[in-house]
């Protein structure tokens, strides 16, 4: 984490109104904090910005965008209402190791964890999971997914595309491979002492957009790509199309 810009709050924040903020939350904070009170956790950012604020979900550690924060506490049991009764509609921006064409296709399988956290697929004891996918682009080696979880659990998008055999790059957890410029590039040249590094260095999921109807209003947020995930795109537009 030493490596890791620490992004003044104000930074993040790509909307709001008199009942949220919503941030474009950078790759590699945590969410909530942990057992490593982690300087970096989005709601210590938050809450230094305005006590009152409060998280309505989370997002993965590694996974950057659309992040829902209520200015206070009836905000909160609103918005809570809405997730538990699937009234808001997330789609996730994923890049995938693979050539998949899909237009809505569901991927409904249950999920659970081991004792270490990682999910998996449990046909016996798992939870109900669907996840919705639709093709955005095809390139020779990947492919640009929009994921809709009509369920939330532990790294469902992440282990859902991995039971397709369309693990995203990067993620190492579920059998992704690390992206390089040198698989997809020809007449790739490394420089003489240096090894080379991955296109993406991390898992390619950026939570895009979030929609949903609260207080009489309609909310429609998309969260730009960040730097990381649109130098990867703009790689695979110029060398993998």
């Amino acid at each position: 984490m030493d490596r890791v810009k620490v992004l003044p709050f104000k930074a993040m924040i790509i909307s709001e109104d008199e009942n949220f903020i919503f941030i474009n939350k950078p790759a590699h904070y945590s969410s909530l904090d942990d057992r490593h009170a982690d300087v970096f956790s989005i709601i210590k950012q938050a809450k230094k910005h305005n006590e009152n604020l409060q998280l309505c979900h989370r997002l993965d550690k590694e996974t950057s965008g659309c992040l829902v924060i209520a200015k206070n506490e009836m905000v909160y049991r609103e918005m809570s209402m809405c997730f538990e009764h699937r009234q808001v509609e997330k789609v996730y921006h994923a890049v995938v190791n693979g050539v998949l064409s899909a237009t809505d296709q569901k991927i409904i399988l249950p999920l659970g964890q081991t004792s270490k956290g990682i999910a998996k697929i449990d046909m016996h004891g798992g939870k109900p999971s669907t996840t919705i996918v639709t093709t955005l682009k095809n390139y020779r080696h990947y492919s640009l997914l929009a994921c809709k979880p009509v369920t939330g659990r532990l790294h469902q998008i992440r282990i859902h595309l991995a039971s397709q055999n369309f693990p995203l790059a990067g993620d190492l957890t579920y059998g992704g491979k690390m992206p390089f410029l040198s698989h997809i590039k020809p007449k790739f040249k490394e420089g003489k002492w240096s090894n080379e590094e991955p296109m993406m260095k991390r898992v390619a999921l950026h939570a895009y957009s979030i929609h949903f109807t609260l207080f009489e209003k309609q909310y429609d947020i998309i969260a730009p790509y960040p730097k990381d995930f649109a130098v990867f795109l703009k790689l695979l537009d110029k060398f993998d199309s």
